[in-house]
């Protein structure tokens, strides 16, 4: 935070982020967000929030958010960020978790947070008056002591197949997080970066500090639009965008348009680009594709592939060392599958969380000898390059062969009426487990199980096609937009069963 105080002096007109208002972009300068967030903290600071103090953020991606997070940074207290479209069970178990204290919502979330906890403190936020109405004080404003080891954040992590669990990420991890995000999106001076992911997901969130140690803008949107996405690239000047959870699929899925090409965005990161993707976004909207791979408990990133290689996810940033692990431990030869295990080097030691709260067996599955067993499938080549194959969680072993549900999904995602797809195991009567595939249909594409089908099957080995097929008219999705597999039927009814 005192970097944020000596560029507000330096710099106070400096753009820190922009949002859209009743559809005007209206820009924030860094002597606004540092004011705005001292007056946040000292609003805290009343109600009693100190170092080591747990508040819930419910809310909308807009600049008060981000005021209040850097305020709560500043505390030295601790930022629970939480989804606004979870149900009162779901934030009652993420309270209860992560011990909150004070909540601060949106006003429309009022009831939904009371059902979760009748009781607990809460700050809502009005639109039309905003945070500062609320969180107005005279009171002195605190001086601790934070170190880059204190927890900044409990984040919490997707839960697409199952119960979340909580990550604690520290002042040191949120700056590696947002170094990686810095060279994975070549922030470049003068860049906007276009925001669309929430701040309680770590895409969003290791966004936050940028502006702070890139001269960079970011472009603060309230929720992912695939209808609009583009419209407010350009409006926003975005030169940069985030890609995450089947992004560029639903992009590529809408209708062709002569503005296709019409933006500033120089370039595309994120994950979950396969090779077909890659070539199809790159040559309909212009953009060079930059591809990660990471997860919450290693600061985000841990690889990154720069130079052009579709296919891959990159190689290990230089705080980190990356092997395949067959299961017995011992390392992968080149082209071998294995999990995908990461070491810290040097001082990314503080990049690497220390366990889970509340959980000793999931730290103990996570963190074994000072690595971090992912829980990913993966290759490397000989000059360490990482390919991605999806969860180990997520491999269904049919009839003696190992099938990746990451990989059926996108050949399947490839046919033109399918706007999404998700595969789970379901109980087969031969051998330990059959595929069952669920489809979403673009609007207006019409398609059969059967069609569909035949379709896959000259592009899928026999082990990897599906045994069933259930189509849905939307999937559940967590906020990053993944899909949340857990919700999904399991058992072997369908609308169509290969006999």
């Amino acid at each position: 935070m005192h970097q944020l105080a000596e560029l507000a002096r330096r710099e106070p007109d400096r753009i820190y982020a922009t949002e859209f208002r009743s559809g005007e972009l209206v820009a924030h300068g860094m002597a606004e967000i540092a004011e705005r967030s001292a007056v946040f903290a000292r609003g805290l600071a009343e109600r009693g929030v100190g170092q080591g103090d747990r508040v819930a953020c419910l809310l909308d991606t807009h600049s008060d958010h981000l005021c209040l997070i850097l305020a709560i940074a500043r505390l030295g207290a601790i930022w629970v960020p939480v989804g606004t479209r979870l149900l009162p069970a779901q934030l009652d178990y993420m309270f209860s978790e992560s011990d909150v204290g004070l909540v601060v919502a949106e006003a429309r979330l009022t009831d939904k947070v009371r059902a979760a906890r009748p009781d607990m403190p809460l700050v809502l936020r009005e639109d039309e008056r905003g945070l500062a109405a609320v969180l107005a004080s005279t009171a002195d404003l605190p001086q601790p002591d934070v170190q880059p080891s204190d927890i900044l954040m409990i984040s919490f992590t997707s839960g697409t197949t199952g119960r979340p669990k909580s990550v604690p990420v520290t002042h040191a991890m949120m700056r590696f997080a947002a170094e990686a995000a810095a060279r994975a999106a070549r922030a470049d001076p003068g860049e906007v970066l276009y925001v669309w992911e929430p701040f309680h997901h770590i895409g969003g969130a290791q966004l936050i500090i940028l502006p702070l140690i890139r001269d960079v803008t970011l472009a603060l949107t309230s929720r992912f639009s695939a209808s609009r996405f583009w419209d407010e690239v350009r409006a926003c000047g975005a030169t940069r965008i985030h890609h995450l959870g089947g992004i560029l699929q639903m992009l590529l899925k809408q209708p062709p348009s002569p503005r296709d090409r019409d933006h500033r965005v120089a370039v595309a990161w994120g994950g979950g680009c396969t090779p077909h993707v890659w070539e199809a976004f790159s040559d309909r909207f212009g953009t060079s594709m930059v591809e990660c791979y990471g997860m919450t408990e290693a600061s985000s990133l841990t690889t990154i592939n720069d130079e052009n290689r579709p296919g891959f996810v990159g190689r290990a940033l230089p705080w980190f060392d990356v092997a395949i692990l067959a299961p017995d431990g011992t390392p992968c030869a080149p082209g071998v599958r294995g999990e995908i295990v990461v070491t810290p080097v040097g001082n990314g030691a503080a990049a690497l969380f220390t366990g889970y709260l509340n959980s000793e067996e999931a730290t103990r599955e996570a963190l074994r000898g000072g690595r971090l067993h992912t829980g990913d499938l993966g290759e490397m080549d000989e000059a360490g390059w990482l390919k991605f194959h999806g969860r180990l969680k997520e491999t269904i072993r049919v009839r003696g062969e190992n099938v990746s549900a990451w990989e059926v999904e996108h050949v399947v995602a490839q046919h033109e009426a399918v706007a999404a797809c998700a595969v789970i195991p379901v109980e087969a009567e031969i051998g330990e487990a059959d595929i069952k595939l669920f489809v979403e249909l673009a609007p207006g594409l019409p398609l059969t199980p059967p069609e569909l089908f035949e379709w896959v099957r000259g592009r899928l080995a026999p082990h990897q096609l599906p045994r069933h097929i259930a189509f849905v008219s939307a999937f559940e999705r967590t906020p990053s937009q993944r899909i949340m597999k857990h919700r999904l039927d399991a058992t072997p009814a369908g609308d169509w069963t290969r006999s």
